[in-house]
């Protein structure tokens, strides 16, 4: 039976959710809503001429109107909320009354825990929701469980992800593929891990290492925040290593510690020439246009690394997505990893493969269902062992 899907914020990263689920999500009807009717307008003109069916359709919606929102979500199977983080645990609620499914974006650990204390309201309700569904959180968690589900015991898992330009640019070497503040987020929030075999909260720009990517040669990688989401909370007791870093061009941390050491992160107001500033804003006005480069394509590099037992030998696992930029659809690289993974993971839900409650990204849909379906799509998915 067909569905009917909604996608509350149809910005970038909702569109390409809309465009799979017009694709792969047998979708009868998918609104897409937005306070901004004429971005919902365009964004659902652009799905129906990449699918050729009038599939999508416009709706004014704002999410922070509960009534409104409430009114928007009655008649929907599954909803992507693509909104601004900080909303998802005030959409959840409204999501649970009207009874419907319901995916976010995520991206904040502490907002994601905030959003599972829901758990037994949705599951009295018979409502599925699963937050975190996007890349980082996210995809790169689904890589962890499917190498996880090969072995009898895992001992560690190091995930790895990074968006970057095509043709990177001294002296940062990359360009802005999603909102800056979030992106000083990931640089400033601290993060969570498992090492040795405890729940740790590494300092984010730290632990810098080495990596290599075949095609691009010598990367860095450093802690960041919100990778991991709950999957510390989750593996706790079973493994001895969980750990999330971003992947940059060599070079790229020690330039961003420099603005953090020297506190142009802070969020303190400081006078200068009589006004006061936040750092913060300041950095977020300066380097959101010095970042975006809307001439150069992007790419997404995600790796997952296990070291467990099979048939009683100690093994490394590993698995590599490179994908770029689609010049067919339009769709950058960052869209297409966020936006894909999330409609995979609305479909299970649709098809009543997801238990009712708030269940944790990497308990929700088994990864090895996620890794299928992208290369049902055409994703270059690399798996190797040794």
């Amino acid at each position: 039976m067909a569905k009917t899907y909604a996608i509350l914020g149809s910005g970038m990263q909702g569109t390409a959710v809309a465009y799979d689920l017009a694709r792969y999500g047998d979708a009868g009807r998918i609104v897409m809503g937005d306070r901004d009717f004429e971005q919902a307008k365009r964004n659902s003109s652009r799905v129906n001429a990449l699918v050729g069916a009038a599939i999508c359709e416009p709706q004014t919606v704002d999410a922070l109107d509960e009534s409104q929102l409430a009114n928007f979500l009655k008649p929907i199977d599954v909803v992507a909320s693509c909104v601004p983080y900080w909303m998802h645990p005030k959409i959840a609620p409204v999501a649970i009354k009207t009874a419907t499914n319901m995916i976010d974006m995520g991206g904040d650990t502490e907002v994601t825990l905030e959003t599972m204390r829901f758990d037994d309201a949705a599951k009295a309700a018979g409502v599925s929701i699963i937050p975190d569904t996007g890349l980082a959180p996210g995809l790169v968690n689904s890589l962890a469980t499917h190498l996880m589900s090969k072995c009898e015991e895992v001992e560690d898992v190091r995930l790895y992800c990074g968006g970057l330009p095509q043709n990177p640019k001294p002296p940062f070497n990359y360009k802005l593929v999603f909102n800056i503040e979030g992106l000083v987020a990931e640089y400033t929030d601290d993060a969570y891990a498992i090492r040795n075999g405890e729940l740790a909260r590494p300092q984010t720009l730290s632990d810098l290492e080495e990596i290599y990517w075949p095609g691009l040669g010598t990367m860095e990688a450093f802690v960041t925040s919100g990778g991991t989401s709950t999957a510390p909370h989750t593996f706790l007791g079973k493994v001895r290593t969980y750990e999330y870093k971003t992947i940059r061009f060599p070079g790229h941390c020690a330039l961003m510690r420099i603005f953090m050491d020297f506190g142009f992160w802070s969020q303190e107001p400081m006078e200068v020439d009589g006004c006061k500033v936040r750092p913060r804003e300041m950095f977020h006005k300066i380097m959101s246009d010095a970042l975006h480069d809307p001439n150069d394509k992007d790419q997404i590099l995600v790796r997952a690394v296990v070291l467990g037992k099979q048939q009683g030998q100690i093994k490394t696992l590993q698995i590599d997505i490179w994908d770029k930029q689609d010049d067919a659809t339009g769709f950058s690289a960052m869209e297409r990893m966020t936006g894909f993974p999330s409609s995979i993971n609305m479909i299970e839900i649709a098809k009543g493969n997801v238990a009712a409650g708030v269940i944790p990204y990497e308990l929700a849909v088994p990864g090895t269902v996620v890794v299928n379906e992208l290369a049902k799509r055409g994703i270059e998915i690399t798996e190797s062992e040794s």
